[in-house]
């Protein structure tokens, strides 16, 4: 069945393109998600219709997304947390905690948005990645410390 995303589906396609796919993924998920509709010539003019609008807006969203990279980017952030023996966390740092951090800075950020490849437990620097926008991603830095350590 051929359906005209009206939004990006992770692993499917971006908003606005022609896809292909089961019927029954479309009429149980997609549809009643409200991510897709069926690919008629009605349903195509409506979409080119709101990908204008929806262009202007994700370039207003990524330009506000790069200047929040920009004071993000290499930026340290200084965590303190409880450590055992052989710089071992006691529990992890989290992906609230660092945008916790990041609020204390200044810089707002869904906790969603900071993404950990693990869990961070050890003591130390970590890189971290934060998706501000589909295309952009900030690079920053979680020096995690042991808590009572001056």
């Amino acid at each position: 069945m051929k359906v005209i995303l009206s939004d990006d589906v992770r692993g499917l396609g971006r908003r606005g393109e022609t896809v292909t796919v089961k019927p029954g993924y479309a009429r149980n998920f997609l549809f009643p998600q409200g991510v897709a509709y069926e690919a008629t010539q009605a349903n195509e003019r409506r979409i080119s219709e709101e990908r204008k609008k929806y262009d202007e807006k994700t370039l207003r969203e990524k330009a506000v997304a790069d200047e929040v990279a920009k004071r993000t980017e290499g930026m340290t952030l200084v965590i303190f947390k409880k450590a055992g023996e052989e710089e071992q966390l006691y529990g992890s740092v989290t992906a609230s905690e660092i945008a916790d951090a990041l609020a204390q800075k200044g810089i707002d950020v869904d906790r969603r948005r900071v993404e950990l490849a693990e869990p961070i437990r050890r003591l130390g620097s970590h890189a971290v990645h934060v998706r501000l926008h589909r295309d952009v991603v900030a690079t920053l830095n979680v020096d995690v410390q042991p808590l009572g350590a001056s």
